[in-house]
């Protein structure tokens, strides 16, 4: 996990959204006028799948996401399977999640995964240095882990220990999880109650090795990723899916050097970007429309770094054979008064909801590179989707989100054209409006729609080429308040609701959008 990028350079123009203004046809400059909000969906031209896992989720050994977020024990007054709280897995099943990213973060590259195996009162204890530098008993290992993804049924993305590691061990992992040999590492998993190997396939080599992963040059990664990559084997029918350590953010020279010499070893190259908080308060809750509008600035900005990545990534791959993993990515505020600083324990408000669904739009529109995105983090760190207190649980806006906009895994990605007034705070503007659109295998279409704008109701005048389909149902997102949020003695203060504030028109619809608003549409 990286430091917030605190980098605000405004967001490039992109090919489906046409920001500031329009010009009439044949009418010079001093005619120029500010557009209606207009969209034009291709449905007859998708060629691309929205891969599911772009959905996906990262959950890291620190502060209360592990243990009391997922893991209760066996022993618990908390309901649960195994240890793992029965709650959390229904409302994440909900949502659809498809994968689940583990051990970490800055703490895989201090885990060593031995230590997490076998009877729970003989495995050894350890600091966690990087996360408030309380004991880890280690009671949450391997079988735990592949037991929720289980549990979830999605896919388990385990971390591997570059940092401080060794290539041997990072080699024994992965044999004791998937091979069916005759060997120590299968006969050690047998002895620990796991008679048949776990189904596994993505493993990242290493995590933010420029950083708390061992502070290296990317030349020096590259070597090392070559390496230890060559020890990660396949045994049996599996085939692991290998992700490189990827860039912080705009550092364009390790994906230069990443692709350049070590592109033909890796299935996946990961890019980290939190957009941050505010400019005047970075609290999750107590802010104004300031720092709303500089938190979506920052949101957007991710899609310019996605650019610059891939135009890098296309020199050297014009197949597209690699892929971008967006495996942390998110909000980062000051944790709540009163909590341990080290466990980033933060609320989650509207505000966070719009960030996430603008997120999710620009992941889709580059989804023939990206293949998997791992919001940072499932529950009670960062942008969490569940927070819990003891037996008490709530879903965030970012959670909702989520599991709205889950109609678009797998399925075709639309492409769209938006013409759309932009969102003017003081002398900066961004675009007003984001989008994304995608067909389903039942021939349904799902578009989703972002007004970032909290004060301004958008009016959107919507084309649908190739296609006769109309509105038959809608959801939306929104709140009275910019920093609504959802309590423990609230939890349903911010919670999905019909939305019925769209029409036909010919060739397609209008449809009205509410300031600081979510909304999916579904056309048949």
């Amino acid at each position: 996990m990286l430091t917030v990028d605190p980098a605000m350079n405004p967001m490039p123009s992109r090919p489906f959204v046409a920001s500031a203004f329009l010009m009439i046809l044949g009418a010079g400059p001093a005619l120029a006028e500010e557009p209606a909000n207009t969209l034009v969906i291709h449905a007859d031209q998708g060629r691309t799948t929205i891969n599911r896992n772009i959905y996906g989720h990262f959950s890291e050994h620190l502060g209360r996401c592990i243990y009391e977020g997922f893991y209760v024990g066996e022993d618990g007054a908390i309901p649960n399977t195994r240890g793992v709280r029965n709650d959390v897995v229904e409302a994440l099943k909900k949502s659809k999640i498809p994968v689940l990213r583990w051990p970490g973060g800055c703490f895989a590259d201090e885990y060593h995964w031995m230590d997490g195996i076998g009877p729970k009162e003989k495995r050894p204890t350890m600091i966690n240095t990087h996360w408030g530098g309380v004991t880890e008993n280690n009671h949450f290992g391997t079988h735990e882990f592949l037991d929720l993804c289980e549990q979830l049924r999605c896919e388990p993305y385990i971390c591997g220990n570059v940092g401080s590691g060794t290539v041997r061990e990072m080699q024994q992992w992965v044999e004791y999880i998937t091979s069916d040999n005759i060997s120590p590492m299968t006969d050690l998993r047998k002895a620990n109650g796991r008679e048949k190997p776990w189904k596994l396939t993505y493993f990242g080599v290493g995590n933010e090795n420029w950083g708390c992963g061992g502070s290296m040059t990317p030349e020096f990664y590259a070597d090392q990723y070559r390496r230890y990559a060559t020890y990660v084997r396949d045994f049996g029918e599996s085939h692991i899916f290998k992700i490189a350590c990827g860039a912080d953010g705009p550092n364009y020279r390790w994906t230069e050097v990443l692709m350049q010499k070590a592109a033909r070893n890796m299935a996946g190259l990961s890019l980290h970007y939190y957009c941050g908080t505010g400019i005047k308060s970075r609290s999750a809750t107590q802010f104004a429309e300031d720092d709303w509008f500089a938190l979506m600035k920052k949101g957007l900005r991710i899609e310019e770094i996605i650019g610059r990545h891939e135009a890098i990534m296309d020199r050297f791959d014009p197949s597209k054979k690699v892929a971008m993993i967006v495996d942390e990515w998110g909000t980062w505020h000051d944790v709540e008064p009163g909590t341990n600083r080290g466990f980033l324990y933060q609320q989650n408000t509207l505000r966070d909801a719009l960030v996430a669904g603008l997120s999710l739009n620009i992941f889709n529109h580059h989804a023939d590179r990206i293949r998997m995105a791992n919001i940072a983090q499932t529950v009670n760190v960062l942008q969490a989707m569940i927070l819990t207190d003891k037996a008490r649980m709530l879903l965030t806006p970012t959670y909702h989100v989520f599991e709205m906009y889950a109609v678009h895994q797998d399925a075709t990605l639309l492409p769209t054209d938006l013409a759309c007034k932009d969102y003017t705070f003081g002398d900066e503007k961004v675009p007003g409006l984001s989008v994304s659109a995608s067909k389903d295998r039942a021939g349904k279409i799902h578009v989703s729609l972002c007004n970032l704008n909290p004060t301004a109701t958008a009016e959107v005048s919507c084309k649908l080429e190739g296609s006769d389909a109309k509105p038959a149902s809608g959801r939306i997102l929104t709140a009275p308040a910019i920093n609504a949020f959802n309590t423990f003695d609230a939890p349903e203060s911010v919670k999905p609701a019909e939305f019925r504030d769209y029409a036909p028109a010919e060739g397609g619809f209008k449809v009205t959008l509410p300031g600081k608003s979510v909304v999916v549409l579904t056309l048949e």
